[in-house]
């Protein structure tokens, strides 16, 4: 490719970028309201008797203030980002939290519970927030919303809102291949993948119902690539697993084939698939494309092993968090997750205004 047309297809990135971010901070969201995981828990675990939890250092080590708040990195979730960016609010705080404000509820919070699933086993492993769990809290905080506003600026307000979901990583991981628990069952991962996007439609269609309109769903990430993942495998040479991946893969498929047939029966719905499975795989695969250098471990400790309590105020960091694709075995770096945050901005929100 000549120079000049290198430039030519820079300049175009650049225009749809800049074109991608016009829209969205244009846009009339008037909420975010967060379910799901570890991915999108900015501090939910905190107040519930479990041993998930990230409220302690290095957890929050560049987040503002440095403060650990329970989110499961090192600073701000995609969650975090996309509020920003839509110029909502600079982050979204757990919904647990007795402290938040009218002006906070108003403007959206997060049901999410690290180690969560879409399966209700998955949560009760360690006793976090089970999605049904999660759908009863928000039928809480819109009684609130009402409280505050009415009930018609209420159901004004869920029908503007911005609703962001970001589970089923935990499901497979901890249900399938880690563990047989649900391999016993199910017997093989398709049966159990059906199984879980039956769930999703139901909860989909209960969100649909309490007056939600504008649903983002986000997909698997690529499992096999997970340094936890590789190291439980014995991968000496830290390559992402192929069959875990092809499994993410084909669940994804299946979860955007779900979503679009969803938004068809569902009148003035807008329900959008956030593929993170090939931004991810761009990044883990050529890193320095984005300004990162180790993508196969984390930055806490080794980066094979350590996750929550085994990444603690006593566990060595690497020395620059941004070079770093995950900050500890399984969870991503803030880094990541702007990233992540920029590539849903470009390709995933524009789909809400068509």
């Amino acid at each position: 490719m000549s120079s000049a047309m290198h430039l030519v297809m820079l300049m175009y990135g650049y225009i749809g970028v800049v074109a991608a971010k016009n829209l969205v901070e244009s846009s009339k969201f008037s909420s975010i309201l967060v379910f799901g995981d570890s991915t999108v828990d900015p501090g939910n675990n905190n107040y519930l008797l479990t041993i998930s939890k990230a409220n302690y250092f290095p957890y929050g080590i560049d987040f503002p203030g440095h403060v650990a708040t329970g989110r499961f990195s090192n600073g701000k979730l995609v969650s975090d980002f996309l509020a920003s960016a839509l110029n909502i609010k600079d982050t979204v705080p757990p919904f647990l939290n007795p402290d938040l404000s009218d002006q906070e509820l108003l403007t959206g919070v997060s049901f999410a519970s690290g180690e969560s699933g879409i399966d209700d086993f998955t949560a009760s492993l360690t006793n976090v927030l089970s999605m049904d769990q999660q759908l009863q809290y928000f039928k809480a905080y819109t009684m609130k919303l009402k409280q505050i506003v009415g009930e018609d600026q209420a159901m004004q307000r869920l029908q503007h809102a911005l609703v962001l979901i970001s589970v089923g990583t935990n499901d497979f991981i901890l249900n399938f291949h880690d563990f047989p628990s649900r391999r016993l069952m199910f017997i093989t991962i398709d049966a159990y993948q059906d199984y879980l996007l039956d769930k999703f439609d139901v909860m989909i269609k209960e969100l649909y119902d309490e007056g939600c309109r504008n649903i983002g769903v986000a997909g698997l990430p690529p499992l096999g690539c997970v340094p936890l993942q590789m190291s439980l495998k014995f991968k000496i040479d830290r390559q992402c697993l192929v069959h875990q991946n092809a499994d993410s893969e084909k669940y994804n498929q299946k979860l955007a084939q779900r979503l679009s047939l969803l938004q068809a029966t569902l009148p003035q719905s807008k329900i959008v698939y956030g593929d993170l499975y090939h931004p991810l795989l761009n990044l883990y695969t050529h890193p320095q494309h984005y300004g990162m250098e180790v993508t196969n471990r984390g930055c806490c400790g080794s980066g094979y092993l350590e996750v929550i309590e085994i990444c603690n105020a006593y566990t060595p960091l690497c020395s620059n968090h941004s070079k770093y694709a995950f900050w500890d075995s399984v969870h991503l770096t803030e880094a990541s997750y702007s990233y992540l945050a920029d590539h849903l901005i470009r390709v995933a929100l524009p789909l809400f205004f068509k």
